[in-house]
């Protein structure tokens, strides 16, 4: 979804020429896989950072082009609406220093973004879902003005026969209202990490990844409310599913092949049989026709960027060209501070790597529909969340992190390289917050409990212990 398109409206031929291209690639892909040809080096990772520009009343922003023109960074790049944007790390090798120099660049690259910003009055947010956004933000004259963005809105329009997008999130409170078209998915904004792997250890991956989302959507809560209702402590999730969705609904979330959602069950062999189903049970939406060999993967890959799974398969190319495989983990939300994220990556990476080296797989004793039951009940309802582990016991989220999967996720991460003390430290982050209850929905809840909904005061308040930087356990209501 990264490239710039020329069109926004399509005809039948292309629609069917952009089908024959993708099966082509989707065959190609399938024999690079078997023939071995999948890139198999070091794990590296890397993550995107979308976030919120705001003004001098806290409110949205909608400035992306202008504070992009001023910045002129490739690695900060446009998002769907003129007041988010997008952050970018470079890939790093998982083993050595490698979540100091994540949280480093991110700084850095965080800090050279907010002058530009403050060059036109703006102020840069990483929040998950902005507490003083408006349903009126979110008008269709405030999303970005690329090309794409627009073309995709009309495609998931035609898809629902022009319909009215309902959301209907029921949460601690309620919230219904209805809307013309995709900009909903604007007010969400992530945190999504990626790590690379060999086709070997990609199922494997994916699926500790799949099994872990229960833990790390709960510690990174960081959406509780939206239009001033308190609903979900991870609201991100049925906001971003009901945003773009062109079926019916499931139990009140998206079914096993909604364009965003928990998908359809574990991964069985080198991912392939993601880029099948994508191939066979997704709607084109962009059917971008693109001038490039088939050894691109073009057209595979972009429409795989219309499917939002929040565990999401990739095919990129290292640097000499050879294709490799990546895991999208997209559950997390945005902040609350860059050190708050560098932490949850490490608790990612680490606790993924060592389930996955796990004897019969990660996935032997937990099967697919509980993995996704606790997906959804620590979204609502956080670290207070009761969720099922192998062996079907029922067990506390918070606790199951704290005594099971941070030692494991330490296990992981020294098993891959990375320095004792860098795993200890940012571990402990997540330790802390876990222990204390405290992630930043737990914050921004108990600054409403105690200063009333005074969603401009609790946002300006956030944006200073944002900018010191100290971990949202750490931060006074």
């Amino acid at each position: 979804m990264g490239e710039e398109i020329e069109d926004i409206e399509y005809s039948r031929e292309a629609f069917q020429a952009f089908a024959e291209r993708l099966k082509a690639e989707t065959e190609l892909f399938k024999r690079w896989w078997k023939e071995g040809l999948l890139a198999d080096e070091a794990p590296h990772i890397g993550l995107e950072l979308e976030a919120w520009l705001v003004d001098a009343s806290a409110r949205p922003a909608p400035l992306n082009a202008e504070v992009l023109n001023t910045l002129r960074n490739p690695m900060v790049v446009p998002e769907l609406a003129q007041y988010n944007l997008e952050f970018n790390s470079r890939p790093l090798a998982l083993a050595g220093r490698s979540f100091s120099a994540l949280e480093q660049e991110l700084l850095e690259l965080w800090k050279l973004a907010g002058r530009a910003a403050a060059e036109h009055q703006a102020r840069l947010a990483m929040i998950g879902i902005l507490p003083t956004v408006d349903d009126a933000d979110l008008g269709l004259e405030r999303m970005s003005r690329l090309k794409r963005y627009h073309a995709l809105n009309e495609q998931v329009l035609v898809l629902r026969n022009r319909r009215p997008i309902q959301l209907d999130i029921e949460g601690v409170e309620q919230l219904r209202t209805s809307h013309n078209d995709v900009m909903l998915e604007s007010a969400a904004t992530s945190l999504q990490l990626h790590l690379q792997a060999s086709a070997a250890q990609a199922p494997a991956l994916f699926n500790a990844a799949v099994m872990v989302s229960a833990a790390t959507v709960a510690l990174a809560a960081n959406s509780p409310y939206l239009f001033g209702r308190r609903l979900w402590e991870e609201t991100r999730i049925p906001l971003f599913e009901q945003a773009v969705v062109v079926g019916p609904q499931h139990g009140g979330h998206a079914g096993p092949m909604a364009r965003v959602g928990f998908g359809s069950g574990y991964a069985r062999d080198a991912l392939y049989g993601f880029f099948v189903e994508n191939r066979q049970h997704y709607p084109v939406l962009l059917p971008v026709l693109m001038n490039e060999p088939v050894e691109k993967l073009a057209h595979l890959r972009l429409h795989n960027g219309t499917i939002w799974r929040w565990n999401r398969p990739l095919v990129g190319f290292c640097a000499d060209g050879r294709p490799h495989l990546r895991i999208e983990h997209r559950v997390m939300a945005a902040g609350p501070t860059p050190l708050d994220m560098t932490a949850n990556a490490a608790f990612f990476y680490g606790v993924v790597r060592a389930l996955a080296q796990r004897p019969g797989g990660p996935d032997a004793r937990l099967p697919f529909p509980l993995a996704e039951r606790n997906f959804y009940a620590a979204a609502r309802h956080g670290l207070a969340a009761r969720v099922t582990w192998r062996g079907g016991q029922e067990v506390d989220l918070a606790q199951l992190i704290d005594e099971e999967l941070l030692p494991l996720a330490e296990t992981g991460l020294v098993s891959a390289g990375v320095d004792k003390a860098e795993a200890e430290r940012y571990l402990g982050v997540v330790r802390a917050r876990v222990r204390g209850r405290r992630t930043g929905s737990a914050w921004q809840i108990g600054f409403v409990e105690r200063h009333g909904p005074n969603f401009r005061a609790l946002l300006e308040r956030y944006l200073e212990n944002q900018e010191r930087n100290v971990p949202v356990h750490e931060w006074a209501v």
